[in-house]
């Protein structure tokens, strides 16, 4: 139910971002060479973490927060840089532990277009780093207990940009992330949904 909620109001963003002042796009004017990096934002974010799949009886839902950089890289494409930290609470009693830190580095570009402006759409890649918190060496055999001694993760993601306020250098916005991390013999889906405050640098 907090899923379907929480696609409503992205409903309303998208409008309401349609009627918004639509960021500039001076870079067009801009020679190739010179797209590249002509434009460079920081940002804050924060939302939760929606964990699919297998995932939902291993983990709860999980708040994140996180910082960003977007710059400028193609005529149409922006480059994104993320990193985000959230705690996960297990589930499963089998567990030897309480919870789960992770810590998710993602790499990609955002595509924006005058057809969809100011709305952009993204993918990418992702490198997910994880831990217990808590558990001994004697755990690994059990559920989980190869995370006493750390985890990484690849995999994709695809992505959902909708800025809603823009003021000055200023934009605030909402974001919306689906993450697939290519763990075997299963495969670990995410959906991430939250908010931005970017500032824009130069």
């Amino acid at each position: 139910m907090r899923l379907v909620r929480l696609l409503v109001i992205l409903l309303v963003f998208a409008v309401c971002s349609f009627a918004a002042e639509t960021p500039a796009q001076d870079s067009a004017a801009l020679s190739p060479s010179d797209i590249a990096f002509s434009h460079v934002s920081i940002s804050i974010q924060g939302g939760e973490i929606y964990p699919w799949g297998d995932l939902l009886d291993v983990v709860e839902n999980s708040a994140y927060i996180g910082l960003g950089l977007r710059y400028s890289y193609w005529a149409d494409f922006d480059g994104i840089l993320h990193f985000d930290y959230a705690y996960f609470k297990t589930r499963n009693k089998e567990i030897p532990y309480p919870g789960v830190h992770q810590a998710m580095g993602r790499l990609g570009l955002d595509w924006h277009s005058r057809w969809i402006s100011p709305v952009m759409v993204g993918a990418g890649f992702t490198c997910n780093w994880n831990r217990s918190d808590g558990g001994e060496d004697k755990d690994y055999d059990l559920p989980g207990g190869t995370l006493v001694d750390n985890e990484t993760e690849f995999g994709y993601f695809i992505h959902l940009n909708v800025p809603f306020l823009k003021y000055e250098r200023l934009r605030i916005g909402f974001d919306m992330l689906w993450e697939e991390l290519w763990t075997l013999p299963k495969r670990s889906d995410m959906l991430s949904a939250g908010f931005y405050a970017e500032w824009r640098l130069w």
